[in-house]
């Protein structure tokens, strides 16, 4: 028939049919398909219903309805992108296919045939507001920046405030992976066009991040952003004036210390992060003394964010926080201190066992607050392999025995850690009774007696010859 559309029913139903297994799948393979003059949209749509009664790959040389889809949008896809951008809806799994869906399936497609229509590509996407349509997008802002810088270029100096919103948000993420003085010649002109709109105040933050980002403009718009930085706007995130620190430390350092002094703690983190990630080599002593004086001022709302970066960052050996940790250890407050104890106390990955072994050495060769002893004692009890435990108890414990509070403090630790960590009273009356010249000064009579209770042992009373 010269026009099958008005059958369009008919060929869903027989569509459903087949992927149901009511029809000979060889009777009406994608060549009967294909053959049908039929809009490419309308094509689609029903390549999309047919795709889940694909055999495995395996299952001998069958013609796939996946692979017809593939060869007609290479042969088009100008046409063909933006009616399979519709598949995006469709979550059916493909048994053919595991861990995939139609959607998916479609990403891909869309994905490996995207160098012939790159621009048309991303304005079917950004036309989609699909959350599929999103990820292809921050995909193709890392593998094609050229063709994201374009687009920003375009949405930017539309009239359409959605547009508006995509030119900042894709511009975001393709600006780390820029490589050309053209790409970042777009990203600017479109940062400034958005810049340029008194109506859009909700997206001047960002296009004054990748203005600051741009060494052409940063000396220009760096003011205007440490201002709304230091006042708290939640749209300019660190890490875009913590880029600026080669070229403006004084300032970027100074915004860092008001910000740091006056915001919530649940920001702080991230500020902890964006300073010690991205600060040059020249200028890792400034920012340890600036985070080392700024958390001395507020440990009470510094602490526990620091000590969460600390505890992500020790997991990737990052030498970067010796400098910072150390002077902590040694002399920083009594609650960063013991927030860091806790830290130090796990045994992390293998790379960061090294780093982490030398940051509780410098603790143990400072502390003197039986506070945080005991918290460094009862969080590495649980977690410490048989031989770094008894070394490290025993420490802890010559450390404790110097004053009364850190004795008693000790024999509890003991006492409580023999009664809730698993294998540790055995562990404890072993130590005890092969070395009780070790251990005599450093565990009381009733704690002796209750780790014998606890252990139901007898445990050697130890005399100086």
């Amino acid at each position: 028939m010269p026009d099958a559309t008005r059958y369009l029913a008919v060929l869903r139903e027989l569509a459903d049919r087949l992927t149901e297994g009511r029809l000979p799948s060889a009777r009406f393979g994608p060549a009967f398909w294909t053959s049908l003059e039929l809009p490419p949209g309308d094509l689609l749509d029903l390549l999309r219903r047919l795709v889940v009664a694909d055999p495995a790959p395996q299952e001998g040389d069958r013609p796939r309805f996946l692979d017809t889809a593939a060869d007609l949008l290479a042969a088009d896809p100008t046409a063909l992108q933006r009616h399979l951008v519709r598949w995006f809806d469709d979550e059916r799994p493909l048994p053919a296919t595991p861990h995939a869906t139609v959607a998916t399936a479609a990403q891909a497609l869309l994905h490996t045939h995207r160098q012939r229509a790159l621009d048309d590509l991303t304005e079917a996407l950004v036309d989609a507001a699909h959350r599929h349509a999103d990820d292809l997008l921050g995909v193709l802002a890392e593998e094609e920046p050229s063709a994201l810088c374009r687009a920003v270029d375009r949405w930017a100096h539309d009239e359409r405030p959605a547009r508006r919103v995509a030119a900042l948000t894709y511009g975001l993420r393709a600006a780390p992976h820029v490589r050309t003085d053209a790409d970042r010649e777009l990203l600017r002109y479109a940062a400034l066009a958005l810049l340029a709109r008194p109506g859009d105040t909700t997206l001047h933050a960002g296009a004054l991040t990748l203005l600051v980002r741009d060494p052409h403009t940063r000396a220009r718009h760096l003011p205007q952003a440490l201002r709304r930085f230091t006042a708290g706007d939640p749209h300019l995130p660190p890490a875009a004036l913590a880029a600026a620190l080669p070229t403006h430390p004084d300032q970027v350092l100074e915004a860092f210390r008001t910000r740091l002094l006056t915001a919530p703690p649940q920001d702080t983190g991230q500020m902890l992060a964006a300073l010690t990630d991205t600060a040059p080599p020249p200028l890792a002593r400034r920012v340890a003394a600036l985070m080392r004086e700024t958390v001395r001022q507020r440990p009470e709302a510094l602490a526990q964010p620091l000590a969460e970066y600390a505890a992500q960052r020790l997991q990737d050996a990052d030498d970067r926080l010796f400098p910072l940790l150390a002077g902590l250890l040694q002399d920083g407050p009594d609650r960063v201190r013991t927030a860091l104890a806790a830290v130090l106390a796990e045994p992390g990955t293998p790379a960061s066992r090294p780093l982490r072994r030398d940051l509780r050495d410098v603790l143990l060769t400072h502390e003197r607050d039986p506070a945080v002893l005991d918290t460094l004692l009862h969080a590495a009890v649980p977690v410490t392999g048989p031989e770094e435990l008894r070394p490290l108890v025993h420490r802890i414990g010559l450390l404790l025995v110097r004053t009364p509070e850190g004795a008693a403090r000790f024999d509890r630790a003991l006492v409580d850690l023999a009664r809730l960590a698993p294998g540790f009273a055995a562990r404890l009356t072993g130590w005890l009774t092969t070395d009780p010249a070790d251990w005599a000064a450093l565990v009381g009579p009733s704690a002796r007696r209750t780790i014998e209770q606890l252990a139901g042992v007898r445990l050697p009373v130890w005399a100086p010859a």
